[in-house]
């Protein structure tokens, strides 16, 4: 039980997401997290278990080796996208309450700004954490994001711009969400964004990087 775990844990860290992934060379031809995951499942290790022992440790390395530069871009996607062949395995739990997250966080890009490789990362990141992620997409209104919180009462919201004119529009939602439900957290985050701006938009928390929003949030759990 505990070589599935470990294995599990080590695949996802390298980013192997299945038997069929070429990725990372080393690993060719051996099962990916996907197969690993079903495979535990069977053996009997519960779906808590694969999370809390195998997917959220390996992600918190990957995580810390991105924010020390020990890896970049594309070695975190590898492994989320290995994290996110594991979830779909677990997703039936999650859906039974069987597995309890730590909370919801909505994220989304927002109004005029059609980038998502930041959020998406940073959605990955979390969702590897243990928390249940609602991913709004880009080009997202104040309307989108008000009507999420309210259907995820106490849920997390998080807003990713790229660009500086849509800064401004980043500015606006967070009024109309404070607006409409002053209690909601709102987290920024984005090239452009810095703790300066944060705090003169009214919004709740900045991090510069996906492993300062998952400290953060666990912080907030905990």
């Amino acid at each position: 039980m505990n070589e599935l775990l470990e294995k599990l844990h080590e695949v996802v860290e390298l980013g192997k997401a299945d038997a069929k992934s070429p990725f990372p060379p080393q690993l060719k031809g051996q099962d990916g997290a996907s197969e690993i995951t079903t495979k535990a499942l069977e053996a009997g290790v519960t779906p808590q278990e694969i999370l809390e022992q195998a997917l959220i440790p390996a992600m918190d390395v990957v995580g810390k080796k991105f924010s020390e530069n020990k890896i970049f871009v594309p070695q975190m996607l590898m492994s989320a996208r290995a994290m996110g062949a594991a979830m779909v395995q677990l997703k039936p739990f999650f859906a039974s309450g069987e597995i309890k997250t730590k909370g919801t966080f909505i994220i989304g890009t927002v109004k005029g700004d059609l980038h998502d490789i930041g959020k998406n990362l940073v959605a990955m990141m979390v969702e590897g954490s243990g928390w249940t992620v609602v991913d709004l997409g880009v080009d997202v209104p104040s309307e989108r994001y008000i009507q999420a919180a309210k259907e995820h009462p106490g849920a997390i919201l998080a807003l990713s711009a790229l660009l500086t004119t849509t800064m401004v529009n980043m500015g606006q939602i967070v009024a109309d969400i404070k607006a409409a439900s002053p209690e909601t957290f709102i987290f920024i985050g984005g090239a452009p964004v810095n703790n300066e701006f944060c705090k003169k938009i009214g919004a709740d928390a900045y991090t510069p990087d996906p492993q300062g929003v998952v400290e953060y949030l666990n912080k907030m759990a905990s």
